[in-house]
């Protein structure tokens, strides 16, 4: 007589071993219908699943980050029915569930196209419509081999024999069609309502290129068919947004084959980067930091010690000069510890903030590089605060204090922000006391701020636990930006000392933080977030000059001296060209006020003023209009 616990705490009694689905029958038919799967004492399991003793258990609904999740592994289950029902003699490989989807690798006589997908995607729906039963069978080692063997299916024989001697091999059937999988899946393919294949491309087997190449075929599923025009939505918003192509567009930056993973930044995205970065000094200095410049090339002895030789050495570029081998260096940390190291420190000299805007370089594989988003050379907005313990929370609290100024002053308040704190991996330095007060300060600062922050057990570094500020875009995609890392381990790896007011020595603890990441990846998202139109303290040019005829060049050219005067980025278009086509070419090009000058403006001293989105703010005098410019600069990207 099993006795269930639900999520609430309410128990229920059944006579006899007890479905997740005739627990969700028990609760209400409306329940059951909505049901996908379950949890059974942790286990994410089939609805199927008998429960034949006293447990806990959950229902997973399509409302469940867990439930899509079990749709797209399902979806990919049908992608694969669907294939081979229409391609006969096609083996299916692998089809894991992936960020918004899933995908499936197949091998087949030639390679599919989409013309063959959309043949595809169309065979889905219809097997979808037929609500056919998905069931789990286990079966042993032998008998899955030749199970799969007489369908012909060499890929699955592979997989099974890597597996361990004497495990059961978990394989599902749709119908007369089976594949090897753990699941769990949805109970029958009718709750596969809205879904959608996106692209094929190529991709190894294994990921080997000495193995044939396969057909991976993209999807994407969701709860309903809202939430999947809405992905859809935010995809051609993204494309639009591309950073890539607006780079291009508005002559910011380009990349190119003599230089992968480096930016070649144009006049228009250097003066982005150049406010970026007098932003972020001046933001740093009101806040007791200490600007310091480390050396790019460092001995390989530094990195050894630090141990980011036997964990990164791979992703660094070296060379050797006078036999001794030297890292670029793909981070800033331990140059950081050599500068705190001249000259004694007493405790009261902590804490200790050292900010750099530091050069690193990372041996990126070709493919995942990404715009300006991925890349191997940037720059960090870096620092590393020397503190005793007791010190930790205080200097986290103020760091988060900073972190929403911050990305205030971009647009993003904390209704778009995310928190996650990453606690201790099994692998770690450190004693449990030491993590005790790192994880503690931690997870107080954000609490003392009311922030809602999520745990990710294990997920920390070996030597310290960190916080993670993530960014949600006006799209709704998540960029993860901001870090603070607790380091109890590199200052003592570094011979790090202060003297305590005991007068003994001491070693610091170690934060490591960053605002905004990278200069190249937060230039990104912000060209993605605005679509290119900066808020106007960030626009490469700020104010455009437009004369209507020759006569006014005069007056456009003072202005634009007046203008550049009160430090403001400015241009005057001289161009003999008509003025509907000036103001087209400057509303493209993103700037956010256009100064029209005609004989009346230039009589009156007077400047007629309008925005890049088209709105006319009317006739003002040069001295409004200053003032009125100064002002949009002075908030910032600011929403309030």
């Amino acid at each position: 007589m099993p006795v269930i616990t639900l999520p609430d705490g309410s128990k229920r009694e059944f006579a006899d071993a007890v479905s997740v689905m005739e627990v969700a029958m028990d609760i209400g038919p409306g329940l059951a219908k909505a049901t996908l799967a379950g949890r059974i004492n942790g286990e994410l399991v089939d609805a199927s699943t008998k429960i034949t003793e006293d447990s806990e258990m959950s229902i997973i609904t399509a409302r469940d980050e867990e439930g899509v999740d079990v749709i797209r592994h399902s979806t990919a289950h049908l992608l694969a029915m669907a294939t081979q029902d229409l391609f006969p003699g096609a083996q299916v490989t692998i089809g894991p569930v992936i960020d918004n989807g899933f995908y499936y690798d197949f091998s087949y006589e030639r390679a599919f196209n989409m013309e063959d997908v959309e043949k595809i995607e169309k065979r889905m729906g219809e097997l979808a419509k037929q609500d056919i039963n998905i069931e789990r069978a286990v079966m042993s080692r032998n008998e899955a081999v030749e199970a799969f063997k007489a369908l012909g299916e060499e890929y699955k024989v592979e997989i099974i024999n890597d597996l361990p001697e004497g495990e059961d091999i978990s394989v599902y059937r749709q119908g007369e069609w089976m594949d090897l999988c753990r699941g769990p899946h949805v109970p029958s393919t009718g709750k596969l309502k809205a879904f959608k294949l996106m692209r094929v491309a190529g991709a190894y087997w294994r990921g080997d290129s000495n193995n044939e190449m396969l057909t991976r075929i993209y999807g994407t599923a969701w709860e309903d068919k809202k939430a999947l025009k809405g992905y859809l939505h935010r995809l051609e918003e993204a494309e639009k947004r591309d950073h890539r192509k607006l780079g291009k567009r508005l002559d910011l930056f380009h990349m190119q084959e003599e230089a992968p993973g480096m930016v070649f930044w144009h006049p228009n995205g250097w003066a982005i980067y150049t406010e970026l970065e007098k932003y972020m000094r001046q933001q740093q200095i009101a806040r007791g930091y200490q600007e310091i410049k480390t050396p790019l090339l460092v001995d390989r002895s530094l990195w050894e010690k630090s141990g980011h030789w036997d964990k990164y050495s791979d992703d660094m570029f070296t060379t050797n000069s006078e036999d001794k081998d030297i890292a670029v260096k793909p981070m800033n940390c331990p140059c950081h510890v050599q500068v705190f190291n001249q000259g004694l420190k007493s405790y009261r000299d902590l804490p200790l903030r050292l900010a750099e805007f530091g050069a690193c370089h990372r041996n990126e594989a070709s493919g995942a590089l990404h715009g300006i988003m991925r890349v191997r050379g940037f720059v960090q907005d870096d620092a590393h605060i020397f503190v005793t313990e007791s010190q930790i929370q205080q200097e986290v609290s103020d760091f988060i204090d900073m972190l929403h100024d911050v990305y205030a002053d971009f647009g993003f308040d904390r209704e778009n922000m995310l928190y996650k704190l990453s606690t201790r991996p099994e692998k770690r330095v450190g004693s449990d006391e030491v993590w005790d007060k790192a994880e503690k300060a931690l997870a107080e600062a954000m609490d003392a701020q009311g922030l809602p922050w999520e745990e990710l057990p294990g997920e920390g570094a070996f030597y310290g636990p960190k916080i993670e500020f993530s960014l949600k875009d006006c799209i709704g995609r998540v960029w993860q930006c901001g870090t603070m890392q607790v380091d109890f381990s590199m200052p003592g790896r570094l011979g790090a000392e202060y003297v305590d007011e005991n007068g003994e020595r001491q070693t610091p603890v170690m934060l490591h933080r960053a605002t905004l990441g990278s200069f190249e990846r937060f230039i990104g998202i912000l060209i993605e977030h605005f679509e290119g139109a900066m808020p106007t303290w960030l626009a490469p040019k700020q104010v455009s000059i437009l004369n209507i005829t020759d006569r006014q060049g005069e007056y456009a050219r003072e202005l634009e001296k007046i203008l550049t005067e009160n430090s403001f980025r400015v241009k005057a278009d001289l161009r003999n060209e008509k003025i509907g086509f000036k103001i087209r070419e400057h509303t493209l090009n993103k700037v956010p006020y256009l100064i029209v000058i005609g004989d009346k403006e230039m009589e009156n001293r007077t400047v007629a003023v309008r925005t890049r989105t088209g709105e006319d703010l009317g006739t003002m005098s040069v001295e409004t209009f200053v003032e009125r410019l100064a002002a949009d600069i002075s908030k910032r990207g600011r929403t309030a």
